[in-house]
């Protein structure tokens, strides 16, 4: 019997929750090894040498290490490919460019507003760190323009990268549940017709729901 892969890192974390997500889509079984980033197990010698900048996830399948969570999730999805859900990274050349641009588009737009917002309203409370509220103003600006881009595009096409769930929406999951679910600004997303539809989609897939099972567990 094969060793399952195994991710490091807590539930909780919206890196390590996507490679959670991507792997539950395509039916891999996986091994989660808790790391505490309270205790600062992240820093140790040994988990370093899977990680080298002290972050989560590390990720391990066989001899393989490997870090970043969205290329975790496109070696999972390539590997994988005619496992669980096909076709998460694309069949062909065109298809796997479009969902390469989007997934760009979160990682270099969506991420960077959306991360500070979850930290911001949802975190800094729970360590007892005091919100910086102009720079949850100036974000949320920057993530309303954003939206305002999604909701065009999936006023066209079903998914971000065309009619099938990828892992271009995959990758949004986690901060978009924070913010949908644990803070007062569901409205950024739910206000928005073509958003709130994707979101509702996207947030009720089975391996979703298994995650944040696991991150209330």
């Amino acid at each position: 019997m094969a060793t399952p892969v195994k991710v490091y890192g807590p539930p909780f974390s919206t890196a390590v929750s996507r490679v959670l997500a991507c792997l539950l889509e395509k039916d891999v079984p996986f091994q989660l090894v808790p790391i505490s980033m309270a205790k600062g197990e992240q820093k140790k010698p040994d988990y370093l040498k899977l990680q080298p900048f002290g972050q989560v996830p590390a990720f391990q399948d066989d001899e393989i290490t490997l870090f970043e969570s969205r290329a975790i999730c496109r070696y999972i999805a390539e590997k994988y490919q005619n496992k669980g859900t096909i076709g998460l990274f694309g069949t062909n050349p065109l298809v796997k460019a479009s969902i390469d641009q989007w997934l760009e588009a979160e990682s270099q737009s969506f991420n960077p507003p959306s991360s500070i917002l979850t930290f911001q309203l949802f975190f800094a409370p729970r360590m007892k760190m005091k919100q910086d509220e102009a720079l949850i103003k100036q974000n949320e600006s920057k993530l309303v323009k954003v939206l305002n881009v999604y909701e065009k595009r999936l006023g066209v096409t079903r998914y971000l990268a065309g009619d099938e769930f990828t892992l271009a929406d995959l990758s949004h999951l986690p901060n978009t549940q924070y913010l949908v679910e644990k803070t007062n600004r569901a409205e950024l997303f739910k206000s928005r017709k073509n958003v709130g539809r994707w979101w509702e989609e996207i947030s009720t897939r089975p391996s979703w729901k298994k995650v944040v099972e696991m991150q209330n567990a």
